[in-house]
């Protein structure tokens, strides 16, 4: 089985990386678009293009599953990509884990982008899931640009602001872009002892696990990972290799020919 995943940039390692672990003989192809990152702030009819080259792209390469470890493709161009591919690819999507947080947790803090934290989609996910709880939301200025760009400094920076912008009896962080989790032991160390981190990446690969599974059975692959950067078959970049799930899928890239 070969899955696809589209995001603009280091925001599909932490799913693709539990991918892997869970199931190590999965094929990936991790479509990354780097020449037009970041999607935010792009108009939707953008964003919504990109993501139909990279969904015909993973399937003309083999995929028979696609999966969007990204917030703003999700929301911009999940249902777009489903009634494009129609029901025989499975198309699986990304929402931020605030269920999971404001089943435990009194006091939440969301880390998002500036443009998912001024969104009406995050608004809509506050006000069905944590309406009963104190949410506080945080616009992360630059923290994922940052991990893209294998920026150190502005990564301390952009963790020390946000953390510092967060109430000091919060309870729980929810990782509201998928880039974060990457720098999670970091985000850590800047909140006060005890305040649980919440992410989505797990929860993303697991569903994407039961929809091959929903599937029947297939022949198993041979766990190989092939990239493509905005549309050119290539190598991780070196801002990805920085991190513990980078070197997990550089450890099993074969660059397509």
């Amino acid at each position: 089985m070969i899955v696809g995943l589209i995001d603009s940039g280091l925001g599909m390692l932490p799913t693709s990386a539990w991918l892997k672990q869970l199931r190590p003989d999965l094929d990936l192809i991790l479509l990354m678009d780097p020449d037009n990152a970041p999607w935010g702030p792009k108009p939707d009819e953008f964003v919504i293009a990109r993501v139909l080259d990279a969904a015909d792209r993973a399937v003309e390469e083999g995929a028979g599953v696609i999966v969007l470890p990204c917030n703003t493709a999700s929301v911009t161009a999940l249902a777009h990509v489903r009634a494009h591919l129609g029901p025989s690819i499975p198309v699986v999507g990304t929402v931020p884990a605030i269920k999971p947080a404001a089943a435990v947790s009194d006091r939440i803090a969301i880390w998002a982008t500036a443009s998912t934290t001024a969104s009406a989609y995050q608004a809509r996910l506050i006000e069905e899931f944590a309406a009963h709880r104190e949410v506080t939301p945080i616009a992360c200025h630059g923290l994922a640009d940052s991990i893209d760009r294998g920026d150190t400094e502005g990564i301390s920076a952009a963790i020390a602001a946000a953390a510092a912008a967060t109430p000091a009896d919060v309870e729980a962080v929810v990782l509201g872009c998928t880039h974060y989790p990457l720098v999670a032991t970091a985000i850590a160390a800047a909140l006060p002892v005890g305040v649980t981190l919440f992410d989505s990446a797990e929860a993303v690969a697991r569903q994407t696990l039961r929809r091959i599974d929903e599937a029947g059975p297939r022949p198993k692959g041979s766990g190989l990972v092939n990239l493509f950067l905005s549309g050119r078959a290539d190598s991780l970049p070196a801002s990805a290799l920085a991190h513990q799930e980078g070197r997990l899928l550089a450890g099993e890239q074969s660059i397509h020919q």
